[in-house]
């Protein structure tokens, strides 16, 4: 399967190594995880990860043997050493669940069994995910650790809090093992967008009309959060501006909660000045109330009647502010989908517009793809029909990449 355009992830290698947490029964599901994106597994157990999970489960799930010996005896197999080949082999080492032994021999340079000199080894990205009791966790030896092993450039994704399985409530739960994969996603990715900073707009915006009822539209922010993460995978330093979704944005951008058009307005401008990129992919209302009822206006009454006004222009107002920053927009039509998005390409000074063809199955709002096309002044850029918009969003980048 791999990736999405943009991310070149097929074939990899990821070493998983495996300690003795309790944790280590969601190892499994991290390897599922993995294989989705059409990377290669192969697992690494300690003596004690053997207590909480079982080798023929990996071994079924990666397709590849189990290691686990530091000197194995197996027969007539073509000799390597496991360690150093393991080491030279991973794109990654991932270490999930790290038990706090294990980042203390990490920390002392330890190599007393494969996995810590597979550890001790490689050359690649390593990524631990530490998890234990949180007594544990906070024990100042283990913080040290911690902290030195981030200091030699080891990649330390922190624990979750909640409930943990020894009864305690704190932070030392393992993350999700869809938290872990994205990770190790986000360390195999090419960071051609390193050090480019990239101001997206997402969802709808909801102009209020009483405490019980507002304004919107059917914007979910799915495509702003594809533009989102692909280009945090990219390696840009992302901030997301987004109205009221139900979507989770990349862990690693800097997400701003609005509701209203003018909200939003107000936080584009705040922070169009850090930005090289601004990507309006927010469906803002173009009509909001005149006035706000403090009370819920009952059935029948009235003042049921809503005169409406026009929201602000985002884009409009914020022209004067471009600079040399590349603007990028949306339009969501039903018909005349190319010269409508040009016209609006052309009155608010746009780099590039997505033109959105909306209202037919499968395409445009709620949708896991789009349909339309990509324009910019000197023409078409780029026809798209039924794309998954995590690969539209690449696609997107890869052409703003190109004016960069």
């Amino acid at each position: 399967m791999g990736g999405a355009a943009g991310e070149d992830l097929e074939g990899k290698t990821v070493v998983y190594g495996i300690t003795g947490g309790i944790a280590a029964y969601k190892a499994p599901l991290v390897v599922r995880g993995l294989r989705r994106y059409g990377l290669r597994v192969e697992t690494v157990l300690t003596d004690a990860a053997r207590r909480f999970v079982s080798p023929l489960v990996l071994q079924t799930l990666t397709g590849s043997a189990v290691h686990r010996e530091m000197f194995p005896d197996d027969g007539g197999r073509d000799w390597e050493i496991d360690h150093i080949s393991l080491a030279d082999r991973a794109d990654v080492l991932l270490v999930a669940p790290a038990t706090a032994n294990f980042v203390a021999k990490m920390a002392a340079g330890l190599a007393d069994d494969l996995l810590s000199c597979t550890a001790l080894a490689t050359r690649a990205p390593v990524l631990l995910c530490p998890s234990m009791n949180v007594n544990m966790l906070q024990n100042r030896a283990t913080q040290e650790n911690l902290e030195l092993l981030r200091g030699r450039g080891i990649h330390v994704l922190e624990p979750a809090a909640g409930e943990l399985a020894c009864g305690w409530e704190g932070a030392g739960r393992l993350p999700e093992p869809d938290r872990i994969v994205q990770e190790v996603r986000m360390l195999l990715s090419g960071h051609d967008l390193a050090g480019i900073r990239v101001l997206v707009t997402s969802g709808p915006t909801c102009e209020d009309i009483d405490p019980v009822r507002f304004i919107t539209n059917r914007s979910t922010g799915k495509m702003g959060a594809a533009i989102v993460e692909a280009a945090c995978m990219r390696g840009a330093r992302v901030k997301v501006i987004t109205g009221p979704v139900m979507v989770e944005y990349a862990p690693w951008s800097d997400v701003i909660h609005v509701r209203s058009a003018r909200e939003m307005l107000d936080a584009v401008k705040d922070n169009l000045a850090q930005a090289d990129v601004l990507v309006m992919a927010a469906a803002v209302a173009d009509y909001t109330p005149n006035t706000y009822s403090q009370r819920k206006i009952k059935k029948g009454e009235r003042t049921a009647h809503i005169e409406l006004t026009s929201t602000p222009d985002i884009l409009a107002t914020i022209r004067p502010l471009k600079e040399s920053k590349i603007f990028v927009g949306f339009a969501a039509e039903t018909e005349n989908l190319k010269s409508y998005a040009q016209d609006k390409m052309v009155r608010k000074g746009l780099d590039m517009i997505v033109a959105n063809r909306v209202g037919e199955p499968q395409t445009g709002f709620a949708s896991d793809t789009n349909s339309g096309v990509i324009l910019s002044p000197e023409g078409v850029m780029y026809d798209f029909e039924h794309m998954e918009k995590d690969v539209l969003a690449h696609r997107i980048l890869d052409l703003v990449k190109e004016r960069l």
